[in-house]
């Protein structure tokens, strides 16, 4: 099919682009580590970390640190960074694989046998989830892999997935930290959850909290997740490790950057540039289509009227949406919430939006998210494309590959969750 060509105001796509590069600049690894770093030990320091940027994370400390540490991190596959003594690998997501299966391996031996005058540093992102496979005694990978792809098409929000995954795996909720006992952890993390909580960071490896088996199954139960009978019996029989177990006494939990900063961040470019920037939330949650629509409402209503905000503005947010498939289309969260804008925008102008992944990949393709204007159902219709049907299969990618205008930065070495920001100029 030949494509359209891209019609969305190219000022506009580099305004909105300098702003996503502004929350990215906000959440930049170094600079976030730089402000935590701890005091050298007495005995040894060990690097440990998983997620989407854990291998920025760990080049990032080995400068900063000044002298050789050993340890491990494992990131997704393509998002690998050089270090000098930390070994870094790689591994499936969303979907786990047996190098994710290795690398919880090596990353539990790492810290095992350690004593009380060692150092554990743990550079935890979003993406360890599903990086650090680690099915529990009589279970196997495959266990984790039907977990993993029903939580992905229940849409339940991340608190309830991780609820869930706390309670099926030999590493998270806390239980990595356990393994270093004695030695003293420190956990810097890159906040990718709704409210900055670190447990709910890659499902929490190095930091438990109080969430029960009653919990996980109230999530199953609340979200309909058809899971497997061994699965339901491990989770209704196994607690999580006990936040005032004194094994995690003396340990240090900082999160070193998050979506507030980096929103933060993006308005004050955007006042910079001449376009006061106004924050909805960094912890908006929910279907990524209905987000959409109300933040299309919002749109409309400071286009037509002029509140709650007078045009120039940029409406930013932030979060993790969820998406419950029931197609079998391309795409992500940040696609799909952009394919329903623009349906509830069709027509509007002056108006454009970004919406993207902070980590740069959304979804299963290459792309962090992708750009919509007034014009976008227009166009898709003119390339023979049903808009409705496309959101229907969850289909997004393909209506954006269509038009060009898809957004594609690359691996960024950091992750804050989803970026949105929608432009409204005056008419």
């Amino acid at each position: 099919m030949p494509k359209v060509p891209a019609m969305i105001n190219a000022d506009d796509k580099t305004f909105l682009t300098g702003l996503f590069e502004a929350a990215i600049a906000a959440a930049d690894p170094k600079a976030a580590i730089a402000r935590y770093l701890p005091p050298k030990p007495a005995g040894r320091t060990v690097v440990i970390g998983a997620g989407k940027g854990a291998a920025q994370m760990a080049a990032a400390f080995e400068e900063l640190w000044g002298e050789p540490v050993q340890g491990v991190v494992v990131t997704r596959y393509g998002y690998a960074a050089k270090c000098q003594n930390i070994r870094v690998l790689e591994a499936a997501h969303p979907v786990p694989d047996a190098a994710g299966l290795e690398a919880a391996k090596q990353l539990s031996d790492a810290v095992s046998g350690l004593g009380p005058d060692d150092l554990v540093v743990a550079l935890i992102c979003g993406g360890g989830s599903a990086l650090l496979p680690s099915p529990p005694a009589a279970m196997a990978l495959a266990d984790e892999q039907a977990l993993n792809n029903a939580l992905l098409a229940s849409g339940a929000p991340i608190s309830a997935m991780n609820a869930i995954r706390k309670h099926m795996s030999g590493i998270k909720g806390g239980r990595l930290a356990a393994l270093a006992h004695p030695a003293k952890v420190i956990s810097l993390i890159v906040s990718d959850v709704p409210g900055d909580d670190p447990a709910q960071v890659a499902s929490g490896p190095t930091v438990p909290d109080v969430t029960s088996r009653d919990d996980a199954q109230a999530a199953i139960n609340a979200y309909g997740i058809d899971l497997p009978a061994a699965l339901l019996a491990h989770i209704r029989q196994t607690p999580a490790p006990d936040p005032s177990d004194p094994v995690f006494a003396g340990n240090e939990v900082h999160v070193i950057a998050s979506a507030a900063q980096s929103l933060e961040a993006a308005a004050k470019a955007a006042s910079a540039a001449g376009v006061p920037g106004v924050i909805l939330s960094d912890a908006i949650e929910g279907e990524a289509r209905e987000t959409a629509k109300m933040h299309g409402a919002i749109a409309r209503e400071v286009s037509a009227r002029h509140r709650p905000f007078v045009p120039p503005v940029v409406i930013l947010s932030g979060g993790e949406t969820t998406v419950t498939l029931k197609g079998n289309g391309k795409g992500g969260r940040n696609t799909e919430f952009l394919l329903s804008l623009a349906q509830t925008c069709e027509g509007m102008a002056p108006f454009t939006a970004l919406a993207a992944d902070t980590d740069g990949i959304d979804g299963s393709e290459d792309n962090a998210g992708a750009f919509v204007d007034g014009t976008t159902t227009a166009r898709l219709r003119a390339a023979g494309l049903d808009p409705a049907g496309l959101l229907a299969n969850n289909d997004a990618w393909r209506a954006f590959d269509a038009l060009n205008d898809l957004f594609s930065p690359g691996p960024t070495g950091t992750n804050v969750n989803d970026f949105r920001a929608l432009l409204i100029r005056p008419a």
